[in-house]
């Protein structure tokens, strides 16, 4: 568009990706966002320094304070978003609700006031039906939720709950409404100009998620049919209508199994998942919120607004799947993007990050890293497409979850469209540990794991290989029943390889498979072709063999002759350290209380800690019945992964 970006920036991101793309950029303060990112009066003094005439607040931090939006408006700075006047009644849960009823949009049973005590908690409970979710009048992003089944834990959710709205959003008020069961989470994406025109652009199928926060979103829905998505959509056009909304904005809404559809509350902002949206529609939403901040009337009109085949977003977490999503820091000593392109994808893949290699996952931020985005027809082939580019996307350095990802896309309920707000918990528990995914064909990775040995053992002979089509051919005078043994996880497949007619030729357990593609031993991929199927295989050399990644699914190899392979069965297998007597840190964070004494008795899921990253709290339980022997931290300390907390006798 033309328009010179200034970008701000905090201490811990001076090398960050949005300062480099940016024509200028701002140091606003320290790494903790309430000295940088949420400091007002940084942020102002920025603008004025730089002669700034707008600002865009991005989808977090300051996106939906009214009070800033306030402070730019009275030095004559345009506030990129809606007026203050609905940010201040859609920000607030308790007010947006009763703002829906007046607007005719459906909300779901419960009590709309600020909850005060414990006993209030109960009573309202009680009145409602179990189970019921409490929920932070100001909040976002799952922070200040607790889902609560019975009168046995409301009071210790209140107190959890309203405390992490407090450190969160500075306002612990929290209200109670019903759980809806196996919900899904849809969402409607509306624009409305300055001009009084109000259009809504389809809806966003948001309900793959966990811990209340968004994993994988798609447009459009594959629940939503032609007449409800036209309710949908005129329900959420004349709630921003009844609020005088301007810019872009979403109106989010749980439905139930029968198509029935509550609202749940009014982003007002520029949403994550956006891209989706823009991929099926054509449109810039940025672009658009910019134009009609600048006053200009929309192009479009509702009847304009077509939906163009599917769109996937994943997101791409620094967290640790294994130790229940929980977030994960560090340093980004390899990252690499998947290519736009490949497999003849040209245009169909997006990626919208905020990292480079060598850059920092730190703890004072969200621990997203990047936003996968792709593009088919179909929702199959957009599925497909995602699955390609999980595979080419390389992170080390940092715990990621793009192995979960990858087994997601894969899930035959995913891939039928079968979603709710549970689907993460039913379907895969309350963790995801690479190794036990399953694959659809295991021999295929040994087919490819002989042909890449076979590239080694040329070069370790100081034998010039041949190249066809990319793939460095086997020896020369390699007969077909030279063999050897591919140990995948633990299982054995005899492999034989042989060249014929120039393709690659592997038996793997006699099954034959024709291998084609391009590999050499410095690179990370191997992209190419297994009995004419399309492959893109993440390979990682270590000293015992390969380390494969593939739909999700990790793959340990080995490859030794037959007799070294028989003998490696008969070796002992080594035992798992016995870590159950302690308690440790699952994650990065602040200690932020010790619930139990040295000496005191404990049983097996008794809360022990709370553990705070991120602003989210994570309670820690006992992991067995003991006594507490010795307790190494106090609230307040700062605590490493694996940091023993306790130890129990």
């Amino acid at each position: 568009m033309g328009i010179r970006t200034i970008a701000v920036f905090s201490e811990a991101d001076r090398g960050a990706l949005h300062v480099d793309m940016a024509s200028d950029a701002i140091e606003i303060g320290p790494a903790p966002s309430a000295g940088s990112y949420l400091n007002q009066e940084a942020i102002l003094e920025a603008v004025e320094e730089t002669g700034a005439e707008a600002v865009h607040p991005g989808y977090g931090f300051l996106s939906e304070n009214a009070e800033f939006a306030e402070k730019l408006e009275e030095s004559g700075v345009k506030f990129i978003g809606p007026p203050i006047s609905a940010i201040n009644l859609m920000g607030d849960k308790i007010r947006s609700k009763k703002m829906a009823v007046e607007a005719g949009v459906p909300v779901v049973p419960g009590f709309a006031d600020p909850v005060e005590s414990g006993a209030g908690a109960e009573r309202i409970a009680a009145e409602i039906g179990y189970p019921v979710i409490l929920k932070a009048s100001a909040g976002g992003g799952g922070k200040g939720m607790r889902l609560v089944d019975s009168a046995s834990q409301i009071n210790e959710a209140l107190v959890s709950c309203i405390s992490e709205a407090e450190a969160s959003f500075g306002d612990g008020r929290v209200f109670i409404e019903k759980f809806i069961s196996d919900p899904r989470h849809i969402e409607i994406q509306v624009l409305a100009d300055t001009h009084g025109n109000t259009i809504h652009l389809g809806e966003r199928e948001c309900s793959i998620q966990r811990r209340h926060q968004k994993v994988v979103e798609e447009a459009p829905s594959p629940f939503v049919d032609q007449e409800l998505r036209g309710e949908m959509g005129a329900r959420a056009v004349a709630l921003a209508a009844a609020v005088d909304y301007v810019s872009a904005g979403t109106v989010e809404f749980i439905v139930d199994q029968n198509h029935n559809f509550y609202f749940l509350e009014m982003n007002t902002r520029l949403q994550v998942e956006h891209p989706v949206t823009e991929f099926v529609t054509g449109l810039d939403l940025v672009e658009q919120m910019i134009r009609i901040a600048a006053g200009e009337r929309l192009e479009i009109e509702q009847s304009d607004v077509e939906v163009n085949g599917w769109a996937m977003e994943s997101r791409v977490y620094a967290e640790d799947p294994i130790r229940g999503f929980l977030p994960a820091i560090g340093r980004l000593t390899r990252y690499k993007e998947p290519m736009s392109g490949v497999f003849g994808t040209d245009k169909s893949v997006r990626i919208d990050s905020g990292a480079s290699e060598g850059d920092t996952i730190s703890r004072y931020y969200d621990p997203m890293i990047a936003k996968l985005i792709t593009h088919g027809k179909t929702r199959d082939a957009a599925i497909s497409q995602m699955r390609r580019a999980l595979d080419e996307f390389i992170v080390i350095g940092v715990t990621h979850n793009l192995d979960f990802l990858a087994a997601l896309m894969g899930h035959p309920k995913f891939r039928a469209g079968e979603l709710t707000t549970n689907f993460i918990s039913e379907e895969f528990g309350d963790r995801f540990i690479p190794a036990d995914t399953s694959h659809p064909d295991p021999k295929i990775l040994a087919a490819v794991a002989g042909v890449l040995h076979g590239v080694l053992e040329g070069r370790r002979a100081q034998i010039s290989p041949r190249h066809r089509d990319g793939l460095a051919a086997t020896r020369e005078d390699m007969p077909l029943d030279d063999h050897w043994v591919v140990i995948l996880n633990r299982t054995h497949y005899p492999v034989r390889l042989a060249e014929t007619n120039g393709e690659q030729v592997v038996l793997v357990d006699g099954d034959r498979f024709s291998v084609s593609g391009g590999w050499s031993p410095e690179q990370e991929l191997f992209t190419g072709a297994v009995n004419g199927e399309e492959i893109c295989i993440q390979v990682d050399r270590n000293e015992a063999g390969f380390r494969f990644r593939h739909y999700g699914f990790l793959a340990d190899i080995r490859i030794l002759r037959p007799v070294a392979a028989e003998m490696l069965t008969r070796m002992p297998e080594k035992r798992d350290t016995d870590t159950s007597n302690l308690v440790m840190s699952p994650m990065p964070g602040l200690v932020v209380s010790i619930d139990v004494d040295e000496g005191q008795e404990v049983r097996l899921g008794d809360k022990v800690a709370v553990i705070e990253a991120m602003k989210m709290e994570n309670q820690l339980f006992a992991e067995c019945d003991g006594v507490v022997a010795k307790i190494h931290c106090q609230p307040g300390d700062s605590v490493d992964v694996d940091q023993v907390i306790m130890e129990f006798e």
